[in-house]
């Protein structure tokens, strides 16, 4: 029996058939389809992008009045600090919790799915809660502190989810060698696991001060809308995205809306930047 024959009969001819079947122009024009199809959508979206950018820049960037926006920029780092200062340790906490000592019982799945909830609850019943509990309730009045509780409940479920899926990404060898080597549990989480997660815990962290910065419902119904630098905490104020709205809503000037619409842009774009920045240096 020559070679050619043994092939045969060993069947590899007969298995590698469909191997020769992914080559056919059939299969290579649905897969240039679909590379197109994807390209165009990803062409639009990043167009649209674009066009969104330009067309707020070429409006508003000879508008902007930074004199102006000073109040509303200080109550708008007011807000992300209390916001932030508030959900970030609790979200990381929880998160913490629910990956690295919980037993996914009961009790983890019911916080799971209220987290889940939460995240998909609209501002605007955020803001009827926090004007109801804090304003009305708690007898705060509308204050720039009232309106950091609310929002740092509105951003709490992003911090806590997107601290799971960071800490769910650092490898299990990185906590076995840590504990084989003597380390405490918590030692491990300090210092092996929490630095192994921070770029996507830092991503969660950016996305959720690039939602306060951009938030206006809520803030409106808790925060109020007096325009002034404020004296504390406890002072009426309106943030830079607030101020947007009243500007265009009430037909003050709309060349001062762009204005600020392009310095709210800014900071979001250079937050954005910033986050992947760092996140990258820190996967080197």
């Amino acid at each position: 029996m020559d070679n050619e024959t043994a092939i045969k009969n060993s069947g590899i001819l007969k298995y590698s058939q469909p191997e020769q079947k992914l080559t056919t122009p059939k299969t290579n024009y649905k897969e240039k389809l679909i590379y197109g199809f994807l390209g165009l959508c990803t062409t639009i979206t990043v167009g649209f992008l674009f066009w969104l950018i330009g067309y707020i820049l070429y409006r508003g960037l000879g508008h902007i009045n930074f004199t102006a926006l000073i109040p509303p920029i200080l109550t708008t780092i007011y807000m992300v600090g209390i916001g932030l200062g508030l959900s970030v340790p609790i979200g990381i906490g929880a998160a913490i919790y629910i990956n690295e000592y919980s037993l996914n019982g009961k009790f983890i799945k019911l916080v799971r799915w209220g987290t889940e909830c939460l995240a998909a609850v609209p501002s605007i019943l955020f803001g009827l809660f926090g004007m109801m509990f804090f304003v009305t309730t708690l007898k705060m009045s509308w204050c720039i502190l009232a309106g950091g509780l609310t929002v740092a409940l509105m951003v709490l479920p992003t911090v806590v989810k997107t601290t799971e899926e960071a800490l769910k990404t650092v490898p299990v060898s990185y906590r076995e060698a840590s504990l084989a080597l003597g380390a405490t549990k918590i030692s491990t989480i300090v210092k092996v696991v929490l630095p192994s997660a921070i770029p996507g815990i830092l991503t969660g962290v950016i996305l959720s001060t690039g939602r306060i910065i951009g938030e206006t419902a809520a803030i409106f119904l808790t925060a109020g809308t007096v325009f002034g630098i404020p004296d504390n905490v406890m002072s009426s104020g309106r943030t830079l995205a607030v101020h947007l709205y009243m500007l265009a809503k009430e037909g003050l000037s709309f060349e001062e809306a762009y204005g600020a619409a392009v310095l709210l842009l800014g900071i979001i774009l250079c937050l954005n930047f910033i986050s992947y920045t760092i996140a990258k240096k820190m996967t080197k």
